[in-house]
């Protein structure tokens, strides 16, 4: 977790060292090894940046994750004891990835100084991505109630047969049905804005047919009539 004010490796290292001198039961500064460390202190430093495996959910924008790995190291012999009790703590707790890979003598070449008694900590962190915060409403909310519709109809052939097993749609809804053996169908509760009236826009599906129709739902007797299609 990121704290306020803090970027994602300033958060993580602030609360390694914490847990470390709770461990090695005295401060252990953030610095990088140097020729001149105090002997008998322990030396916290972030030397890598470690790509972790990346998760998504079905929210908003998953954070970005990493991993922060620190080099501890002791100034000489009388930091041993604090080492050991920071090695016996991470190891009992299991909170803590432990690498014991810090004697490449490259590495110590780096720094300028001889190689030390020293472990790896591996520590998650990550780069949080917040929501885009909602504009502010500036004018007062208008509820509009939209009419729900119900309208019956049937669809027939030329000859006035009634049609039977049709799929009906009605065009911008996820509303359909179908027509009974009467060649009848009935709509029900779909939106229709009062402010906004005018044609049912209908798709009638069958017997080999795709056909639109536009109907007006305040007609008490809609009758669809579908005839075939040329040859």
């Amino acid at each position: 977790m990121t704290t306020p004010g803090r970027g994602p490796i300033e958060t993580a290292t602030a609360e390694v060292a914490a847990w470390l001198a709770g461990a090695a039961g005295e401060a252990v500064p953030v610095g990088p090894p140097r020729p001149d460390d105090d002997p008998a202190r322990l030396t916290l430093w972030p030397l890598e940046l470690r790509p972790a495996r990346q998760t998504r959910g079905s929210g908003g924008r998953e954070p970005y994750r990493f991993t922060v790995r620190y080099l501890l190291c002791a100034g000489g012999p009388a930091a041993l004891p604090g080492l050991d009790r920071v090695l016996a703590a991470a190891t009992a707790g299991g909170d803590r990835a432990v690498v014991l890979e810090a004697g490449d003598p490259a590495l110590w070449a780096a720094f300028g100084t001889g190689p030390r008694p020293a472990l790896l900590l591996d520590v998650p962190a990550q780069v949080a991505h917040p929501a885009a915060p909602a504009p502010p409403v500036l004018r007062p909310l208008r509820l509009r109630q939209l009419e729900m519709l119900a309208f019956d109809g049937r669809v027939v052939g030329p000859e006035q047969q009634p049609l039977a097993a049709m799929r009906v749609e009605v065009l911008g809804t996820a509303y359909a049905t179908h027509t009974d053996p009467a060649g009848r169908f009935r709509v029900v509760g779909v939106p229709r804005d009062p402010h906004r009236p005018g044609p049912v826009r209908l798709r009638l599906t069958g017997r080999g047919q795709v056909l639109t129709a536009q109907v007006d739902p305040t007609e008490p007797d809609i009758v669809i009539v579908c005839a075939p299609p040329p040859r």
